[in-house]
């Protein structure tokens, strides 16, 4: 059965400021038209045992759960009297300013929101291990004590919220879709990994978190088990690999536990894009654009467990580097007459910003089938051009330029020792002449609000929103080489955003094979599939002449 939390905000409070009374009131879930077994209340009190009975029916009868205490219930009321015994004593004085606080429980529960000493104040989120929120307004503290009725519902057994207006990539996975449950299965999956742990003391890793057998399984069944909540998917079973690992990459990265559950597992749906990738993965969005989930062979996966060593001590040694940003690697095995797995790995999104992204470019430096398919008419923001369409020279403010180098020369190096190959650098650019084009009179003004809010929300950091230049060129048919232009010299002012991606395919067998077939056909520096080595070399070299020094 799942914990009963704290009926009203002052119990919260409460138990905040008094950690000893952690348990009080920890009963059963009430299911509607279900009755509250007081024992364990009474078991936390010292008093007798309470009955509570549920006035309200269930929303929805496979979706909600709703609690609710009746008005003027005298047991009730000499349990809040016992746990709130002192609270009038506190010298609101002593407790000093307001300020905004994370804190994970030893239940491990996790509250996020602004606190006044150790009590919260203001606005905040309590998001429980089951999935469940409890969003407390301004003045959520000062609630009158009679008023002790809320819905709780778990966001694992809600409908997910549709996406906000405004365009997205993607399909929304509601109710219906073919992978539905997938999402549900995942969801509950992440709630139950991130809200259980604890945050890791220390960045220093033993050998031992990285052993590919440190891995956990999880099974939830539909009706809930000790560990896990009830939900309305099917039977299946949750691998976390690596789990400590992945949770220090994440503090490493600065990843908030309650954003990052949020993001993943509140309310709003995910997105699915429209077709897969050209490796057969699917790819998810989170509707917030935080997060991207891709799913992967096992290949990949073993790929990644290999390399997650190196791949840790690099990205811990190098701020600024480019290479994707893993948060998660996870397993859902669905059980029962369809035996099914799918694997799959969390990631950063490149381009989540308030600022749109005109064009993407997939950049690798060769040029077989280096170009998109589509007809000029029908590229628009969600196309992703290659090295053939580019048609710009990236200009780099001096600094900038000289950091880009030495970290692409970084990344470029940790790549070829871990035998990696056909990685792409991922470039977005945001045009600013878009918003002054617009119809809109205040266009010019409000790109300025959305750079300075952009500015507030984080520095200017390597690849991301970044202020630069582009100067347009012209392709040369006679030129030895069609991925470069000539410049022209006519210059637009853009925003980019920019990360080596696809990170996780070694040069195995099949990568030997596509090379050596291949080299028969085409002319073997053109084609994609040569030994980390020469990829490296050649990526560089491409990459050098489409990005330069903005000398103006």
């Amino acid at each position: 059965m799942n914990p009963l939390p704290p009926p009203a905000s002052r119990l919260w409070e409460a138990s905040i400021r008094k950690l000893k009374y952690s348990n009080i009131l920890r009963g059963s879930v009430v299911p509607s038209g279900g009755a509250f077994d007081g024992a364990a209340a009474a078991a936390a009190t010292g008093g007798d045992p309470v009955t509570l009975t549920p006035s309200l029916s269930v929303i929805s009868s496979t979706s909600n759960t709703i609690y609710q205490y009746e008005d003027g219930d005298d047991d009730i009321d000499s349990v809040l009297d016992d746990v709130d015994t002192d609270d009038d004593d506190v010298d609101e004085a002593s407790l000093g300013e307001p300020s905004h606080s994370d804190q994970l429980l030893p239940s491990g529960d996790f509250y996020q929101g602004d606190l006044r000493g150790d009590l919260p104040h203001g606005a905040g989120k309590y998001l429980w291990t089951d999935g469940s929120i409890l969003v407390e307004g301004e003045d959520g503290g000062e609630e009158s004590r009679n008023d002790r009725s809320w819905v709780r519902t778990p966001s694992c057994m809600r409908a997910p919220t549709l996406p906000k207006p405004g365009k997205k990539q993607g399909e929304t996975i509601s109710k219906g879709h073919k992978n539905y449950e997938l999402m549900l299965n995942l969801q509950l999956g992440i709630r139950h990994a991130v809200g259980r742990q604890s945050a890791p003391a220390s960045l220093d890793l033993k050998s031992s978190a990285f052993d590919p057998k440190e891995k956990v399984w999880t099974r939830f069944p539909p009706e809930g088990s000790k560990h896990t909540p009830p939900h309305q998917s099917c039977d299946f079973r949750w691998k976390d690999y690596c789990p400590l690992v992945f949770r220090t990459l994440r503090k490493l990265f600065d990843v908030d536990p309650g954003d990052y559950m949020l993001s993943i597992c509140g309310d709003d749906a995910l997105l699915e894009l429209s077709s897969p990738g050209k490796s057969g993965s699917f790819f998810y969005f989170t509707n917030d654009d935080k997060y991207m989930i891709k799913t992967m062979k096992k290949a990949e996966v073993k790929v990644l467990l290999r390399m997650l060593p190196a791949y840790y001590k690099h990205v811990r040694s190098f701020d600024n580097t480019l290479v994707t940003k893993f948060f998660g690697l996870h397993c859902v095995k669905i059980t029962g007459a369809i035996q099914k797995k799918v694997r799959f790995v969390i990631m950063g999104n490149l381009f989540c910003s308030n600022y749109s992204i005109h064009r993407r470019f997939d950049l690798k430096g060769s040029s077989h089938g280096r170009t998109t398919d589509k007809p000029i008419d029908q590229i628009d923001e969600t196309t992703t051009l290659k090295d053939l369409d580019l048609n710009f020279i990236f200009r780099l403010e001096g600094s900038w330029y000289e950091d880009f180098c030495r970290q692409v020369d970084k990344d470029c190096e940790f790549l070829e020792q871990e035998r990696i190959m056909d990685y792409s650098l991922l470039v977005g650019v945001h045009f600013k002449d878009r918003c002054k084009d617009s119809s809109s009179p205040d266009n010019e003004t409000t790109q300025t609000a959305l750079e300075d809010e952009e500015r507030r929300k984080a520095p200017v950091k390597l690849g991301i929103g970044m202020p630069s230049r582009v100067e347009n060129v012209v392709k040369n048919p006679e030129s030895e080489s069609q991925l470069i232009g000539e410049p022209t010299g006519e210059f637009q002012d853009v925003i980019l955003f920019f990360g080596i991606i696809d990170i996780l395919q070694d040069y195995d067998i099949s990568k030997k094979l596509e090379h050596a077939y291949k080299s028969m056909q085409y002319d073997p520096n053109s084609i994609s599939a040569v030994d980390p080595k020469q990829y490296c070399k050649r990526f560089r070299d491409f990459i050098y002449r489409a990005f330069s020094e903005d000398l103006q």
